[in-house]
């Protein structure tokens, strides 16, 4: 199993003040380039980093091709993550982002995952006018043409449905050949399930649990090697499962580092992307860390349909079990929980053991949400990079057997970095 970290690039506003300090989001991307730069010389494999516009407080990513290329010059071995590029062309013309997506390739020399997505926040639908029932088809038709556009000399041109262009060849060329990864946001499992038909990875943004991740697995495999069809030139079997990350000398100073962000990444989030609260924004103006700080626990949790333990049958949370039932209320109210990977060394090591058993390839870890503390984030880095992530490192060449195992008669071109 691999490891990485997943940036939003949260920054609470201050709970007594309307805006930021001036130096706050510079300090934040700041800060979030030094975690990284430890995290490569730690041995984590991959960053991966979201884009979102207008999502004040939860995500101040809205161009990481900038930080991903600022990124690229500070370390040297741990893969640059998309997580995702938006490919709605309201949001990105596929031939900007084939542009991009290139140069970064470029100038880390091969070090990109491709990550595509479609959003879903309201607040960003509708800033950049796209119809919410037409976002899938713009992301297949978009990301279909942004590969040919990467891997055709020239790019003989296309009219469809959601943007048309002539013949040109698109510039410069990836040096990962014949294209970088490929990878889809899948907050559901069905989305996981598309994922392996198209040949994509799954970067799944539901907190599974080792149960569902096994699952999961097994089908994933078995459709890439019964029903693919690859979006691209060549496939990436790959799925990734996203965890909170706080590694503490104890229990107790982990949760109490680390469980404010937790939650406060899923009320953010659940305030963006619930249409009543999201609708009601008030764009500048409104302290989102105020209001979740001001809202009782049992409130807060009801954004996303009720309360209860840590996910997965992992210790920690409130007393009430009852998950919701929608996937995309259960992943909220699993990312506000304790969950398995804040603790000690030994009690997110007991967590991760149970993924490797499910042979997942990677999980991927929020290091950096809410008000948590920068020092707060790189000890635990640290600590984590020192005392749990070198065993995993020596027996991934057994999972690698595995994958090939899974992969047998496989008859596509694979460029995974799995």
């Amino acid at each position: 199993m691999k490891f990485g970290l997943f940036y939003e690039h949260q920054l609470p506003k201050p709970y007594d003040g309307e805006q930021w300090d001036e130096a706050d989001e510079h300090k934040l991307l700041k800060n979030a380039l030094e975690q990284i730069e430890l995290a490569d010389q730690l041995g984590f494999d991959y960053v991966f980093e979201v884009e979102h516009h207008f999502l004040e407080e939860y995500a101040h990513s809205t161009a990481p091709e900038v930080f991903l290329a600022a990124a690229s010059q500070r370390t040297k071995n741990i893969r640059l993550g998309h997580g995702i590029a938006l490919m709605p062309p309201r949001y990105n013309h596929p031939a900007r982002v084939a542009e991009r997506i290139a140069t970064l390739d470029l100038v880390s020399d091969g070090r990109v995952e491709f990550g595509t997505g479609e959003s879903a926040s309201e607040m960003e639908l509708g800033g950049f006018g796209v119809p919410r029932e037409e976002k899938k088809l713009m992301w297949e038709e978009a990301t279909r043409q942004c590969v040919r556009m990467m891997t055709e000399t020239p790019y003989p041109g296309y009219e469809g449905a959601y943007f048309g262009m002539p013949e040109r060849n698109v510039i410069p060329k990836p040096l990962q050949k014949p294209h970088p990864p490929l990878w889809v946001a899948s907050s559901r499992r069905e989305t996981t399930m598309v994922a392996a038909r198209l040949g994509m990875g799954s970067l799944g943004f539901a907190f599974e649990t080792p149960e569902e991740a096994h699952e999961r697995v097994q089908q994933y495999f078995e459709l890439v090697r019964e029903e693919c069809t690859p979006i691209g030139v060549a496939v990436n079997p790959a799925l990734a499962v996203l965890s909170s990350l706080m590694c503490c000398d104890t229990d107790e100073e982990a949760m109490a580092k680390g469980v404010e962000g937790t939650q406060f990444f899923s009320y953010s989030l659940a305030y963006y992307y619930n249409p009543f609260t999201g609708a009601k924004h008030d764009p500048g103006r409104t302290n989102i860390y105020k209001k979740f700080k001001d809202t009782p626990e049992d409130e807060r949790m009801g954004m996303f349909g009720g309360r209860g333990r840590g996910f997965g049958g992992f210790r920690g949370g409130a007393a009430i079990e009852q998950e919701p039932e929608d996937e995309v209320q259960r992943a909220l109210w699993r990312a506000a929980k304790r969950g398995g990977c804040i603790g000690t060394p030994d009690f997110i090591r007991e967590t991760l053991l149970k993924y490797e058993a499910a042979h997942l390839d990677t999980m991927i870890f929020v290091a950096q949400s809410g008000a948590r503390k920068h020092e707060d984030v790189m000890e635990s880095l640290e600590k984590f990079g020192k005392e749990v992530l070198p065993e995993f490192k020596e027996r991934h060449k057994e999972h690698q057997k595995w994958r090939q195992d899974q992969l047998a008669g496989v008859e596509f071109e694979v460029n995974s970095s799995i």
